[in-house]
């Protein structure tokens, strides 16, 4: 994933655009696959977002990745760098960054994403079964 300008006149031209789209998952779901994406060796996790009541969290992915997430249990909206800039404060109101922009890759890989919330999703299970 790059990061460009847009000619928005709305947009100050210090604030990078960001052409991504957002997985949006349930946060237990999501911190789950968040560590287990920070325990990989080779496999960063991009920068994440989660909401003010804590529900769900937001990974940023690679442009294009909505046009194929098939992921039960999560979305993946397109949002082609509409008002999503990878500044410090969050892009969303009522969001927070989890995972900032630098300190963690541009955008975490689809595949590597899939794999993880399919773990993640096994482990939490695995967990609730023990009950």
């Amino acid at each position: 994933m790059e990061t460009s300008r847009i000619n928005d006149p709305r947009t100050p031209p210090s604030t990078p655009a960001a052409g991504c789209d957002v997985v949006t998952v349930p946060a237990r779901q999501g911190l789950e696959a968040v560590d287990i994406l920070r325990r990989g060796t080779a496999e960063a996790v991009g920068p994440v977002l989660h909401d003010d009541g804590g529900a769900t969290l937001g990974f940023l992915v690679p442009p294009g990745t909505a046009a194929a997430w098939d992921v039960p249990g999560s979305t993946c909206t397109e949002t082609d760098g509409r008002g999503l800039t990878l500044a410090p404060e969050p892009p969303v109101a009522g969001s927070d960054w989890l995972l900032p922009p630098g300190e963690a890759d541009l955008a975490t890989d689809p595949a590597v994403l899939r794999r993880a919330l399919g773990e993640a999703a096994r482990t939490i299970r695995a967990a609730d079964g023990c009950r």
